[in-house]
């Protein structure tokens, strides 16, 4: 049997060699023919793809057929799906696939191509769910980092619907939790999640990261809860951000509430205390951080001897590290024991002494006015320790410091006193406080009237209704003595106003009066001048030839005369008492002189703020606008909104717009008070570049912090200093800016930032304030140039006066000739005279 069949199948294979030869010299004839056919051929391609479709065609109704018969056929289906996905038919094709998938498990480039054809076929569709149900059920099948990098990149294009970023974060999740581990294509599933998370950022920050970015993001994440993101983003904000104290409280306490991780905590805690030593809280915030996870105790006492030496800037914050260190003390205290009890006593005597020596010689003050830390003492001591002689020892220290004037301190007591003390301590603290209270006796006296109806007998209560009443009489004599001081005071006060007022007033009439008297004197005297010049002599000159004499055309007074009163006339009717209303007017100055019209170009300017009353320019005596007006409006509702054009351009130059007040009325009111004092919300730049603008100054700050205001300093003219003030919504975010933006170019430019902390304002400097002699002695005049080396004069040695008297020539008629053109050359207010072509002729020829 054996070798029969192997007979056979020798037969079988030498006829399929000669049925392949057969067929291999058909093939070469073919070829012949078709060379020599060529062209015949070419005109058959048509037929020949019609032909193709007919037959694929055929094959997809065979091999519908024979899954009809055998569903389980999976060569079949492979077959089908790919003579579909060539012939185009998508929709007989997603079938095919569909009854594939139902009963088998997909290959990775079955579903590959699945999902790449329905990904195309529904991109105009807004529905993307169908597809994600395609993709749950290819990861289902297999395994497969592709399939789940797909998935992933696809959900990423619906980020922009709600919860887009929190599914695609989730899928990301899911995949590398499946995929992650692969060891040849895990990796691209992690670079895909990692720029995913990079192109987060980027919506949350800029290039680098700021504060402010910084703190949305942390935001965002503690809203989502994850830990270890909220971690991260809190470790990377911390690196770039290393001196912002709010920020490493934020982070702090997140970690002692949400993680509670001791080592990590308390290294947090750690790194915090030692990037800002000079924050009270994150020191405070250690302490309780190493009693909550049960530090030793040498451990809490060295922290809080370095929160001590760390240099606070306020007195309170010694004593609130005080108070912790204090509480942390009396949490380990035994009471029954004595070893910790004299430890905390110990404490508060040195707390004590602290505030009274260190702290006060340091900040002027004790920083606990009220006494806290000895009241805290003083209620252990009655209510622990049963000793209220202690307790009663350390109140009357506390009244002793200026607290007995208080009402709410004497309560304090009293409440001591009525919780473990005796009803006889509370009668003579209600006492004592009755006689010593000097802010709320009313309320200190219904509460001893209050006890007695209580506690005390008709004797007591006797005693309490007078001590009371004669009190009471006592502290409204004196309320109405100080009233009646307050208003002879404010009587006197309006009385130097007003005498102030009556004072200036006549001077400034006195001094109308002597610039008209030297107005008149002075147009007659150039009238003489004039008249002389005509009338003189002609005089020889250098040469011999008749000098022509200087002419001068007179002065047109007449015309400034005019001008003049026009503008005394207009001043005195705008003066009336009857047209002015401060209430409805705004003053207007910085404006230019040489602006022609004002009063329409300011009717123009201010009439979108509400109907005008008028407008009253301010003139000299000769009718030259001086450059700020007055503008009244019908109602008060319009001057908001004619200040809000404080600063805006008027032909080049800004215009002030201020409130109008009466100064004689309000003598003290200003506008714009210079600040003295620090403004750590505020940061001073200098150095900026004359070009730079507001806006673009806003631009540069607003990422270190949310603004508030920015004010470029300018001369009164508009032009830039290079100064500017920017205020900033809190004191964090101004030290944020300091920080960064200290040293920064802008525009080619080296700019200095500092905390805004303008310097004393000279008292010489105020208005009204007397100045030194030497300053009103005339100075000494230097040209464009300055005060040079070489200090050579220009003027002839004939002109020149003696230096000494010295120093005479030899011919002394000159010289006294000389002097007495100079003396001549001077006029009587001490002003020198121009001389004529006449006067230096005769100077020169007499030399």
């Amino acid at each position: 049997m054996a070798a029969s069949s192997n007979a056979e199948q020798t037969q079988l294979q030498d006829m399929e060699e000669e049925d392949a030869g057969i067929e291999e010299r058909e093939m070469e004839s073919d070829e012949e023919e078709e060379v020599g056919m060529g062209a015949e051929n070419s005109d058959d391609d048509e037929d020949d793809s019609s032909e193709d479709e007919k037959e694929n065609e055929a094959e997809i109704q065979r091999l519908e057929e024979q899954l009809s018969i055998n569903a389980f056929d999976y060569n079949c289906h492979v077959d089908l799906i790919k003579l579909l996905k060539q012939e185009g038919e998508l929709i007989r094709l997603r079938k095919a696939r569909q009854k594939m998938s139902e009963l088998f498990p997909l290959t990775e480039e079955i579903w590959l191509d699945w999902l790449k054809d329905e990904i195309r076929l529904t991109e105009e569709e807004p529905n993307r769910e169908k597809v994600y149900e395609l993709f749950e059920r290819a990861t289902k099948d297999y395994i497969c980092p592709d399939i789940w990098l797909e998935y992933a990149q696809y959900s990423i294009g619906g980020m922009g619907s709600p919860g887009g970023i929190d599914k695609v974060r989730s899928i990301f999740e899911r995949a590398v939790t499946a995929v992650g581990l692969h060891m040849t294509k895990g990796q691209t599933v992690w670079e895909a999640y990692r720029e995913f998370e990079n192109a987060i950022l980027s919506t949350f920050v800029a290039e680098p990261p700021k504060l402010a970015e910084y703190q949305a993001y942390i935001n965002f994440e503690l809203k989502e809860g994850d830990p270890a993101r909220i971690q991260i983003t809190f470790e990377r904000a911390l690196a770039e951000n290393c001196l912002v104290p709010d920020m490493w409280a934020k982070y702090t306490i997140y970690l002692d509430r949400q993680l509670k991780i001791k080592d990590l905590v308390l290294s947090s805690h750690e790194r915090a205390v030692r990037n800002c030593p000079w924050t009270m809280g994150l020191w405070k915030s250690y302490i309780l951080a190493l009693e909550r996870h049960g530090a030793d105790h040498q451990t809490v006492s060295d922290i809080f001897e370095k929160a001590l030496n760390a240099g606070f800037i306020q007195a309170t914050d010694y004593v609130e590290i005080w108070q912790a260190d204090l509480d942390y003390l009396r949490r380990r205290v035994d009471f029954k024991s004595s070893k910790e009890l004299e430890e905390l006593r110990a404490a508060f005597s040195r707390s004590l002494d602290y505030m009274k020596q260190d702290v006060e010689e340091r900040f002027g003050e004790s920083g606990d006015p009220s006494c806290i830390i000895m009241q805290i003492w003083a209620r252990i001591e009655a209510l622990h320790c049963k000793n209220m002689q202690k307790a009663r020892e350390l109140w009357d220290s506390i009244m002793t410091k200026g607290n007995a004037k208080y009402a709410n301190m004497w309560l304090e007591y009293y409440n001591l006193e009525r919780s473990y003390g005796d009803p006889v301590h509370c009668r003579k603290a209600l006492h004592r406080a009755v006689q010593c209270t000097s802010d709320y006796p009313e309320h200190v006296c219904e509460v001893l009237l209050t006890f007695e109806r209580v506690e005390g007998s008709l004797e007591d209560w006797d005693i309490a209704v007078q001590k009371t009443e004669t009190r009471l009489n006592r502290i409204n004599e004196q309320r109405a003595k100080a009233a009646e001081k307050e208003a002879n005071l404010a009587r006197q006060e309006e009385e130097r106003v007003e005498q102030r007022r009556k004072t200036k007033a006549d001077k400034k009439a006195q001094k109308k009066v002597q610039k008209g008297n030297r107005a008149g004197e002075k147009r007659k005297a150039d009238q003489d001048d004039y008249q002389n010049e005509w009338n003189e002599d002609s005089e020889t000159g250098l040469l011999g030839r008749n000098a022509l004499p200087v002419f001068k055309p007179p002065p047109p007074e007449t015309k400034n005369v005019q001008q003049g009163a026009a503008a005394t006339a207009q001043r005195q009717s705008n003066d009336k008492p009857e047209l002015r209303n401060d209430d409805c007017s705004v003053f207007i100055s910085n404006l230019a002189y040489t602006l022609e019209e004002p009063e329409s170009k300011l009717r123009v300017l201010f009439e979108t703020c509400g109907p005008i009353k008028q407008i009253r320019p301010v003139f000299s005596n000769k009718g030259n606008f001086k450059g700020y007006c007055y503008i009244q409006f019908e109602s008060s509702v319009s001057v908001p909104g004619a200040l809000k054009l404080d600063r805006q351009e008027v032909e080049g130059r800004p215009m002030f717009v201020s409130p109008c007040v009466d100064k004689n009325k309000n003598p003290d009111f200003k506008v714009f008070k210079y600040n003295t004092s620090m403004e750590k919300h505020k940061i001073f730049i200098s150095g900026l570049p004359f070009s730079c603008t507001k806006e673009q100054l806003e631009e540069i700050c607003k990422s270190y912090g949310t603004i508030k205001e920015v004010r470029l300093v300018t001369y009164r003219s508009g032009k830039p200093k290079g100064l500017a003030y920017v205020e900033f919504a809190n004191e964090t975010q101004a030290s944020q800016a300091v920080l960064k933006m200290d040293g920064m170019e802008v525009e080619g430019n080296k700019i200095s930032v500092a905390i805004s902390n303008p310097p004393r304002r000279n008292m010489m400097d105020k208005p009204g304030s007397s100045r030194p002699m030497s300053d009103m002695m005339p100075r000494q005049v230097y040209g464009s140039r300055g005060r040079g080396r070489t200090q050579l004069s220009l003027l002839p040695r004939s002109l020149q006066r003696q230096s000494a008297p010295g120093n005479k020539v030899e011919n002394g008629t000159a010289n006294e000739r000389v002097q007495a053109m100079a003396s001549e050359s001077v006029s009587a207010a001490g002003e020198p005279k121009p001389l004529s072509n006449s006067d230096f002729a005769r100077m020169l020829l007499n030399k």
